[in-house]
């Protein structure tokens, strides 16, 4: 499961939230309501290799299943402790506990509602000011930890097209990917360089101030980031104590194409990798448009129509793609609104406590 979580934006602090309307407006409904009923329509059409895919997914052992929903469980650990690390290297002292039960509550928001990503970001920030994060702490954990997650994805996709799955279905994705992995290395390692030379440091200062008097956002966002960068460099300088959140979010990835893995051994499925792996990455990509929520009928389309290409028959691929979505999706939407719900519970309760009136 990838980390969904943005910067968000809360009325009343820095960093505001998008308007409701905006997430909710009826329009992303419709563009939702249409894809799932396209979905549906080669679900029905294809009736006769789901039933055979329901037969293999009625096979598959416990124990296997089992082993698929641990490591989707280590998966959403690796996600919380992420933004667990992020918070404390800005000296907000959280219980691990805590922040990954608002993660999956935020997780099953995020899942919820079309363009859901940017309501969970909203809500989670909102639970963060409660638990007294400082609003440009919160925006700036909650953007770094989105940077971290794509680049983690994109990893990923660079390793699946070095070891060959640039190859058959995915040719011509090869070099696009290597060149936009070249490209961002080349700006990395520039800004990098440059940043050692004061003068370039002063001129890059200035210009990033002009844009922030200009733009109130860009400076909640410049004053999150050198808070936090400030308080990670004065415990340990330099890019290596970076590597810890950005592992924790290619572990993030890892264990759910485990999960994939783990699946496809249940049902006996020799995975054909490479190519998988790409499948996966560009699945999850497609996913992360939300037009719909929780990527619903896109990701099982997108999934099983790209393992096909891969080799897969079509009643292996629909198996396993079904069984992957309850592992990574239903499962935990169902643990993380039972999280969101104790939430919100002791959260009324607490304000219950706070004002002096009596529980209701």
């Amino acid at each position: 499961m990838a980390d969904d979580t943005g910067g968000p934006e809360v009325a009343g602090d820095p960093v505001s939230r998008p308007p409701a309307a905006r997430i909710l407006r009826p329009g992303w409904w419709l563009v939702s309501a249409v894809i799932v009923s396209a979905a549906a329509l080669v679900a029905l059409n294809r009736r006769h290799d789901l039933v055979l895919a329901l037969r293999l997914m009625g096979a598959v052992p416990p124990g296997r299943l089992g082993l698929a929903a641990l490591l989707e469980a280590l998966s959403l650990a690796c996600m919380a402790a992420m933004q667990w690390w992020l918070l404390r290297a800005g000296d907000a002292r959280l219980r691990f506990g805590r922040v990954a039960v608002m993660i999956l509550a935020a997780n099953a928001v995020a899942g919820a509602l079309p363009a859901g990503a940017a309501f969970a970001a909203a809500w989670l920030f909102r639970q963060l000011r409660r638990c007294r994060v400082s609003p440009v702490l919160a925006g700036a954990v909650l953007a770094v930890s989105g940077v971290f997650s794509g680049l983690a994805l994109f990893s990923l996709l660079v390793a699946g097209v070095l070891a060959g799955g640039g190859a058959g279905a995915a040719v011509g994705l090869r070099t696009a990917v290597l060149w936009l992995a070249a490209a961002l290395v080349l700006v990395t390692a520039g800004t990098v360089a440059l940043a050692r030379f004061p003068p370039v440091r002063r001129r890059v200062w200035r210009a990033w101030r002009r844009i922030g008097v200009r733009s109130p956002r860009m400076w909640n966002i410049e004053n999150g980031l050198s808070h936090l960068v400030r308080h990670v460099r004065a415990k340990q300088p330099g890019v290596r104590p970076w590597l810890t959140p950005f592992a924790l979010a290619v572990s993030n990835w890892a264990l759910d194409v485990a999960c994939l893995g783990a699946c496809a051994w249940g049902l006996g499925i020799a995975l054909p990798w490479p190519g998988t792996l790409v499948a996966y990455v560009l699945t999850q990509l497609a996913g992360a448009l939300r037009l719909t929520p929780g990527g619903l009928g896109i990701v099982e389309t997108s999934l099983a129509a790209l393992l096909v290409l891969y080799g897969l028959r079509v009643d292996q691929a629909i198996a396993l793609t079904l069984l992957y979505r309850i592992a990574s999706y239903w499962a935990p939407q169902a643990i993380g609104w039972t999280s969101w719900l104790g939430l919100t519970i002791a959260s009324h309760r607490r304000a219950h406590t706070e004002r002096g009136e009596p529980e209701t």
